[in-house]
């Protein structure tokens, strides 16, 4: 079932970035989508199941604005939010539904080299850690240490992946090596791709083609993921990737492309590591180059 995105979690991280990129302290009260203050509590929210779809947020390449996009439950997306500025000096974006028990749309932010955290609800952004600059690429990759939280992964400028599981209040637990060899890989997470209910990890290659890495569900050194899938070529056609769960409401994780000449494509996910992907499904008709991150 879809759920308006909450514009709290946007506010507070877009207003801390602007504190960072002038020098000032100080965070107005955040809005909701309707433009009512939050009130900062949870106990009056409604909880519902863990979530299974995702918002797809976009961020301008340009002007650093950000959008939200919700599915629409049959594997389009509804009229985009918009959620505000100063987004451009954000070097890493990842959503993570940690908090509420998996039921709230949380960010994950780097500047200048740190890591920063905010949940859906409640008005704080807290600092998760200096040096986050050694990785070239942050991803969010759903549930893949076994923990309840949602784990984020880092890959390093020598090729080596990382693997920090979430705790329940955002932060994280010392890393732990996925593997070597990484360089390169453009990487996709947040679902279960091959249909044995655990989180998995995408990576296309530079040559276009496309692999499922299967996850353990296990937090160890150099066995986090295992059984490599072959999932295609040509995605190198393909600007951007992610990942918002379930689309089309099948209960079978999706993927999304956006292409090089604007348009969005749905690749519905089947449960089955031999073949993963449906033909695609256009679902934007124009205007998506304009965007530098999905995510």
């Amino acid at each position: 079932m879809s759920r308006p995105v909450r514009r709290v979690v946007i506010c507070a991280i877009g207003l801390v970035l602007a504190a960072v990129a002038v020098g000032v302290s100080g965070v107005a009260p955040p809005l909701w989508p309707g433009g009512a203050a939050n009130a900062g509590s949870t106990a009056a929210q409604p909880l519902g199941p863990a979530l299974k779809t995702f918002p797809l947020f976009a961020r301008h390449a340009s002007t650093g604005k950000l959008r939200a996009y919700e599915a629409n439950g049959t594997g389009g997306l509804k009229s985009a939010y918009e959620l505000g500025g100063g987004f451009g000096e954000a070097t890493a974006l990842v959503q993570a539904n940690v908090s509420e028990g998996g039921r709230a749309n949380d960010l994950y932010h780097r500047s200048a080299g740190t890591l920063y955290y905010t949940a859906e609800h409640g008005n704080d952004t807290k600092v998760i850690g200096s040096g986050w600059d050694i990785y070239d690429t942050i991803v969010s990759v759903g549930n893949m240490g076994g923990s309840a939280e949602p784990d984020l992964m880092g890959r390093d400028g020598s090729g080596n992946l990382w693997l920090y599981q979430a705790k329940p209040d955002g932060t994280l637990a010392a890393r732990i090596r996925v593997g070597i060899g990484w360089n390169g890989m453009t990487l996709v997470g947040r679902g279960d791709y091959t249909g044995d209910g655990k989180a998995d990890l995408l990576a296309r290659f530079g040559d276009g083609s496309l692999v499922i890495y299967a996850g353990t569900g296990a937090a160890t050194v150099d066995a986090v993921v295992g059984t490599r899938y072959a999932a295609g070529t040509g995605w190198g056609a393909y600007k951007t990737l992610a990942s918002a769960g379930d689309t089309d409401g099948d209960g079978k994780t999706d993927l999304i492309a956006a292409d090089a000449v604007g348009a969005l494509w749905l690749f519905k996910g089947t449960g089955n590591a031999a073949a993963p992907f449906a033909p695609r499904v256009q679902i934007g008709t124009s205007g998506w180059a304009a965007f530098d991150v999905l995510f």
